[in-house]
């Protein structure tokens, strides 16, 4: 393999966290979605299947992504279904207990 393309692999795994980190996501973004390859997304992360959320449970999450996604805005809001979008074998998952991205 060319150096220039090891060099691309290995960044994309990092950032597909795909080193031995723990399995969690503390040090990422709220609202952030990731690529994982297993078939559960991990802790601090929920799958980005459509699914609705109440918004009294979640405004830090709410604040970011609105009713974008659908919701009713009053109570729920959903999150994006990605379900079909994801390459064989791997699925996204948005971070739900993670670092409030700074607006600066």
């Amino acid at each position: 393999m060319k150096p220039g393309k090891m060099v691309a692999v290995a960044a994309v795994a990092m950032s597909a966290g795909l080193t031995s980190a723990p399995a969690q996501a503390q040090d990422r973004y709220l609202a952030e979605l990731i690529l994982v390859g297993q078939n559960f997304c991990p802790r601090g992360t929920l799958p980005a299947d459509g699914q609705l959320l109440p918004i009294a449970k979640n405004t830090a999450l709410f604040s970011l992504l609105g009713t974008m996604y659908g919701g009713d805005g009053r109570t729920t809001f959903a999150l994006p279904d990605l379900r079909n979008d994801a390459p064989d074998g791997t699925r996204y998952c948005i971070v739900t207990m993670g670092l409030y991205p700074s607006r600066s």
